[in-house]
């Protein structure tokens, strides 16, 4: 599919013990051999190692290296590719990829090798997204949902349920081309029942895919509530470190601070904001509340911080309040003085949020804390199933069950098949599209645009 042939460093940049150089095209094997001279008189074979030097333009020695070609398409990229091993370090891999580029190859682009596996029929769209989520996890937990994925436990569940649903649109289609005397090839009782298994399919799917979003892309946790609550010593306690400045005058925080910790391999993205009031003082302090509004909106959960050692201020019940459509917790701070506000008449006031009690200064329950706001965003999705998926791909989940649904209401109100088969047709196109089975050029090179040079 690809007529030329690319180039790139691999490896991350720097000094290293070894630095890999990639090729890959129909030209790959000819252009390494061109610029390599190998220490025996043996041919290249493929998967074999060979070493050998790596000569510039006057054929004097820049490195002993390692050649490993491969032969399309038992290959990464399905392709010719040929890995050049160079000694680790800046120069000595750059040579080489500048020989290679004049020697006939280009500069790949950035996912190009993932692009090539893509199109090449080695990997489909989930797996190569999840060779970038391999890349990026920060956390034993989100790398093992990115080798499940690639393994390709995704593709194959969304496989079973595309191949169900291709032969329930089937057998309605049967139905509605071939009619005998107006009964339809599949009863509507039997054909509500199997889309009820699809549509239960399908959660079951996206509750793992929802945990592997969780698992690479985090929580974002706004830390709010009124000034001088404790929030930026709740941060500084949770992150074990001084991130935040912390006084006993009211407003020290005037700026959203952000940090991010790992619990039960999940990235907490934390952020400090200015406390939240109506009577600030001054331009600068009104910016910072608004930015504290603003971080409410973006975030996943809402904590509202409240000072536990003085009287409850009925400004902190209308904020929690207000929050009651939105993940969010209670925290009572400051649990290591004497107490004017308990956790059990704070609960009697505000009966639909969690309310926890802590000390940042003492370090009292954080991690029943962190625990809870893990719960709040992963509900009973078990964290150690769960799928590598990428926003895009749980939106194609949700529009697959919205499509099984709207078909099962069409059922349920008696109305023609054939607004069921379009919707099952939907349904279908959405799980697709998860895979790659629709092409879409732009939604590719967004996709492969995010990967590193060399991958």
């Amino acid at each position: 599919m690809f007529g030329d042939t690319i180039a790139a460093i691999s490896t991350a940049w720097g000094n290293s013990g070894i630095a890999i150089v990639r090729l890959s095209g129909p030209d790959a094997w000819a252009i390494a051999q061109r610029q390599v001279r190998l220490q025996t008189g043996a041919p290249l074979k493929p998967r074999f190692a060979r070493n050998a030097v790596l000569l510039d333009e006057a054929g004097e020695v820049i490195d002993h290296i390692l050649v490993l070609p491969f032969r399309a398409p038992h290959s990464y990229t399905g392709e010719d590719l040929v890995e050049l091993h160079c000694h680790g370090g800046s120069l000595a891999a750059q040579r080489c990829l500048e020989l290679l580029i004049s020697g006939g190859a280009r500069m790949a682009l950035p996912g190009e090798y993932t692009r090539r596996a893509f199109e090449n029929g080695r990997l489909d769209l989930s797996q190569a997204e999840a060779v970038g989520a391999l890349i990026q996890a920060r956390s034993n937990e989100a790398l093992r949902a990115a080798n499940r994925t690639l393994d390709g436990e995704l593709t194959r569940a969304v496989g079973e349920i595309y191949e169900e649903l291709t032969a329930l649109g089937a057998e309605i289609e049967v139905g509605l081309d071939f009619p005998e005397e107006d009964v339809p090839y599949i009863a509507d009782e039997s054909l509500a029942d199997r889309l009820e298994v699809v549509r239960q399919s399908l959660a079951d799917l996206l509750e793992r895919c929802s945990s592997g979003v969780i698992l690479r892309e985090g929580i974002r946790v706004a830390i709010v509530g009124r000034p001088n609550a404790g929030k930026s010593s709740l941060l500084n306690a949770l992150l074990k470190e001084s991130r935040a400045i912390v006084t006993a005058i009211p407003g020290t925080t005037r700026d959203v601070i952000e940090a991010v910790l790992t619990y039960r391999g999940i990235p907490l993205r934390l952020v400090d904001t200015a406390g939240i009031t109506e009577n600030y003082h001054d331009e600068v302090e009104a910016i910072g509340v608004e930015r504290a509004r603003a971080a409410m909106k973006e975030a996943d959960v809402c904590v509202w911080v409240i000072d536990g050692s003085e009287p409850l201020h009925q400004e902190d019940v209308d904020r929690v309040h207000e929050l009651a459509d939105t993940p969010h917790l209670v925290v009572l701070n400051k649990a290591d003085l004497p107490q004017q506000i308990s956790e059990a008449s704070l609960t009697a006031l505000i009966p639909a949020s969690t309310v926890i009690s802590v000390s940042a200064a003492e370090g009292l329950r954080l991690d029943e804390l962190k625990e809870s706001l893990v719960g709040l965003v992963s509900g009973t999705g078990a964290l150690d199933t769960g799928l590598n998926a990428s926003s895009r791909q749980v939106e194609e989940l949700r529009g697959a069950i919205a499509s099984v649904g709207t078909g099962l209401k069409a059922l349920g109100d008696g109305l023609d098949q054939a607004l069921v088969s379009g919707c099952v047709g939907d349904a279908r196109r959405s799980l697709s599209r998860i895979l790659g089975g629709d092409r879409d050029e732009d939604l590719l090179h967004e996709i492969f645009g995010r990967f590193c040079i060399g991958k």
